[in-house]
């Protein structure tokens, strides 16, 4: 895909959702990074639903280390893996804490050594909560990336580092929402909605044109 087709797709994106965010709800950077921590192998309605009444009580480091682990897990208890989320929260926080005055650092290197942050999650925060021009490469941004060929990569680090290269600066910011939007409602996994899809003529999918007769079929009855 050339210059000018990524250029074309991404105008339109935006043309569409001029101020795109993660589907998380979150307050304050500490929120938005123990949702995301929460979000592994969870959908985010599932991590709003459980953060809702956690943050209601306890929405600060400090706060969350007087719940404890224990009565944590209570609050997350319908969330995958949250056994061992919890523990991580516990730690993070605990680190945060000692190591931070209980802010959320800005910086790559200091959010990677927070217990059960990993540079997907480090991405998601200094691109929503600190504003950095930075791509978190989840399965549905590596499913758009390849498929639509804006950024054809065979592991998901090989997709970031294509997209922060090859995509205009001017989008950079906002790349990461759009591209997870659209992968969640329109380019989704095993059935693309290719005749609802706003970049069809721009996209390199090899069968594209089924998916539209598809739709196209499924519309008219």
């Amino acid at each position: 895909m050339n210059r000018d087709k990524r250029q074309a797709i991404f105008e339109r994106l935006r043309a569409a959702n001029p101020q795109p965010t993660t589907e998380l709800e979150y307050r304050t950077p500490f929120e938005l990074l123990v949702a995301v921590i929460l979000s592994a192998q969870a959908t985010d309605r599932s991590v709003n639903k459980a953060t809702r009444p956690l943050f209601a009580v306890a929405n600060m480091p400090e706060a969350i280390l007087a719940l404890g682990e224990a009565r944590l897990r209570q609050y997350i208890r319908t969330i995958g893996l949250f056994n061992s989320k919890a523990k991580n929260i516990i730690a993070t926080c605990q680190a945060l804490v000692d190591e931070h005055d209980g802010q959320v650092p800005a910086q790559r290197k200091a959010l990677e050594a927070l217990p059960g942050v990993g540079r997907k999650t480090a991405n998601v925060v200094l691109n929503t909560a600190f504003d950095q021009p930075t791509m978190a490469v989840d399965t549905h941004i590596f499913r758009v990336a390849n498929r639509t060929g804006i950024a054809r990569g065979k592991t998901v680090r090989a997709v970031e580092e294509r997209l922060l290269r090859l995509l205009p600066r001017e989008f950079l910011k906002d790349a990461h929402h759009w591209l997870i939007l659209h992968g969640r409602y329109v380019c989704v996994a095993r059935k693309p909605r290719c005749g609802a899809c706003p970049i069809y003529d721009l996209c390199e999918f090899k069968d594209k044109t089924r998916y539209a007769d598809e739709d196209a079929d499924t519309a008219g009855g």
